[in-house]
Formats: structure tokens, sequence, C-alpha cells
């Protein structure tokens, strides 16, 4: 089996009026990333998501896009990425001594 060439952290912070309305934009945020159908770890601060690059990219877009139609007037957005051709380490190997 490849391995996956690349993952990434991200962490969308929608401007919103009130803590519920944060937490039900990044709700559907991680909604469109758990429909891809990718490998990914919902944490406290961000998702981590294994996959291609284009993949990655894709999400990174559309999770500012659902903000803004979610009536966000701004996003900022932290993302982490690691690429390796060659596959980089799985979500697995990175916290198995931790669960």
């Amino acid at each position: 089996m490849p391995k996956t060439k690349a993952s990434m952290a991200i962490q969308v912070l929608p401007k919103t009026t009130t803590d519920k309305k944060l937490v039900e934009v990044v709700d559907k945020v991680i909604a469109n990333i758990i429909d891809k159908n990718l490998k990914y770890e919902v944490s406290a601060f961000e998702t981590t998501i294994e996959a291609e690059l284009d993949d990655l990219l894709l999400i990174i877009k559309e999770s500012l896009e659902i903000c803004i139609q979610e009536g966000a007037p701004s996003v900022m957005t932290y993302i982490k990425i690691n690429y390796c051709p060659d596959g980089v380490m799985s979500i697995e190997d990175k916290i198995e001594k931790y669960q």
C-alpha cells in the first residue's frame, strides 16, 4: 500500500458574534472534511488530515468558502502541511504512544 504523500493540520477561526455561532460554522467545515472520506482526526484546536496535496489544498479553499457562506465576514486560518513524495508519517504513528 503506497504511503500518503501529505498531511495537514488546519484550524479555522471564522469571525462570529458568539462562540456558539463559531462552533456551528466550524462544525460545517469539519462535516465537509468528513465527507471527503479521507483519514482525519479532530482535536480541540485543529483537524489533521492525510491525503494527496491537491486534495488538501482544495479542503483549505472549501473551508474558507464555507465560513464566508455561513455569514462570517472574515476567517483566520492556521495551516501546517507536511509533504514528502516518499510518504509522510501517519497520524497513528505520530500519536499512538499517547493513546
